[in-house]
């Protein structure tokens, strides 16, 4: 399996706290820890050529994982129909923390995909809601991050496919935290934690799900359905 990890890369350049908890970029963390046999990681950052997902890049790519905040307007539009047209063939998307606001996620949900925020440091405990789901396995009823952003309802996005994880916050919000989505023969999930202040990332049970994650987005073995005229398999009547 091939993944890419893209991250936009710009806090952990520019933000003292973001730089001493990820010294390389969240996706250089988020890729060590998905590297094991049989699957091949790449990362990509916003201000690489193309995004750094070039055709042979992104057309080689089973599972995209898409970390973006600050600086979502300078993905570009072709890009962002690209990345679109290849969850639309297959492809795997996995959106994390902020990038509910990013073009790509937004293109593919159709709404503004806005929430509450709030940055206090608070802690967040994650309900299991689909403990069936594999996108939840190996994980307990619930797990908590010590110290997050909080994000609260309403999310607007569309009703999901799945709700895997909510997310209850000490100062009193709610938020779908873990949420699937089918469009074309692709599958997308949103997963809620990680902001780059925050040391999120090493949490082992936030590894489990990105992990778990990838293994579910991972591409069918089938062509895209074909659309327009189609001729009739049996013989109408009249002709």
């Amino acid at each position: 399996m091939n993944i890419t990890v893209w991250n936009e890369y710009r806090h952990e350049q520019k933000n003292p706290v973001a730089a001493d908890i990820y010294p390389d970029g969240i996706h250089q963390v988020i890729a060590g820890f998905l590297k094991s046999e049989g699957v091949y990681v790449k990362t990509a950052t916003l201000d690489e050529a193309e995004h750094g997902l070039p055709d042979d890049v992104l057309n080689n790519t089973d599972v995209l994982i898409w970390w973006g905040h600050v600086a979502h307007d300078e993905v570009g539009d072709e890009i962002t129909a690209k990345v679109q047209q290849r969850v639309l063939d297959g492809m795997g998307l996995i959106v994390l923390h902020s990038g509910h606001f990013s073009k790509i996620f937004k293109t593919l949900m159709g709404t503004s995909c806005d929430l509450k925020w709030r940055e206090a440091g608070e802690k967040e405990r994650l309900w299991v809601v689909d403990p069936a789901h594999p996108i939840a396995e190996g994980i307990g009823e619930y797990f908590e991050l010590e110290q997050e952003e909080m994000y609260g309802e309403h999310f607007n996005i569309p009703a999901p496919d799945e709700l895997i994880f909510m997310s209850w916050f000490e100062g009193g919000e709610v938020f779908r935290s873990g949420v699937t989505y089918k469009r074309g023969i692709g599958k997308i999930f949103y997963f809620r934690p990680g902001h780059e202040t925050h040391p999120t990332y090493y949490n082992v049970n936030v590894q489990k799900v990105i992990q778990n994650a990838v293994k579910w987005a991972a591409p069918v073995k089938r062509k895209r359905p074909v659309y327009g005229y189609a001729k009739p398999l049996e013989t109408l009547k009249g002709e």
